[in-house]
């Protein structure tokens, strides 16, 4: 799948990459730095290793080419190497570092180093008509989404299905962000019927059998957006749903 991101620029500097799953950071960033010296926290292996010890990124720094960007991919595995990276960066010469991560949150819940303002922030959404140009379809957008993994996928509903039921669980429920997972389903059911229009907080707290405040408060929490990528920014509306 060759797409190229119509709004996306790299920063020159260190700079942070957040966004869901699936919408092709990691390809995005192997494209981008193809020579870079890359650290996978989603192998159970290199996952294991760093959480072990994290000091053991100066060795792998100090062993790359020179000038070599270090992309650390799923950084809220281990937010402790956040650390070892600032120090890093306090260091004359040191490499660009590239930090992505599907949830931002996660870092700031742990508490952690977050670089001092040393990293710009950017966040890779779904994909957009002008990225796809002549490949854009109303329909399939509406009934599918614009996700890549999703939108590039043999059989876009099956995977949306799966994709949609790995968000919740391993986003939503195994975090503890929602305890009523129920009223969570239905809400995300009904609110999807408002997908770019205006939101009737009442309606939709009437579909989902749960009280208007409820609905405000994550309206509020994800300014009104009904997209995957605030699945995890509702956890204060609907927390004791």
């Amino acid at each position: 799948m060759e797409i190229e991101r119509t709004f996306f620029d790299i920063p020159a500097g260190h700079f942070f990459l957040f966004g869901p799953r699936g919408t092709g950071k990691s390809t995005l960033l192997r494209n981008a730095f193809p020579d870079a010296v890359w650290v996978n926290l989603l192998s159970p292996a290199e996952h294991r290793s760093y959480l072990a010890r994290p000091e053991r990124l100066r060795d792998v720094v100090a062993a790359a080419p020179q000038d070599a960007d270090v992309v650390i991919d799923e950084i809220q595995r281990v937010p402790e190497l956040l650390a070892v990276v600032h120090q890093i960066m306090e260091e004359p010469s040191g490499p660009r570092f590239i930090l992505a991560g599907s949830s931002s949150r996660k870092l700031k819940a742990a508490g952690v180093d977050l670089l001092a303002g040393r990293a710009v922030v950017r966040a890779l959404h779904p994909f957009i008509a002008p990225d796809l140009a002549g490949r854009f379809d109303l329909e399939d957008a509406l009934s599918h989404g614009l996700i890549p993994l999703i939108w590039d996928s043999s059989d876009p509903a099956d995977t949306l299905n799966a994709y949609a039921d790995l968000y919740v669980h391993q986003e939503v429920q195994s975090e503890g962000l929602i305890r009523n997972l129920g009223a969570f389903h239905r809400f995300l059911e009904a609110v999807s019927f408002s997908h770019a229009a205006p939101l009737n907080v009442s309606e939709v707290a009437r579909d989902c059998a749960v009280g208007r405040k409820t609905l405000k408060a994550s309206s509020r929490s994800s300014k009104t957006s009904c997209s995957l990528i605030d699945f995890p920014s509702l956890q204060d509306g609907l927390a004791g749903g």
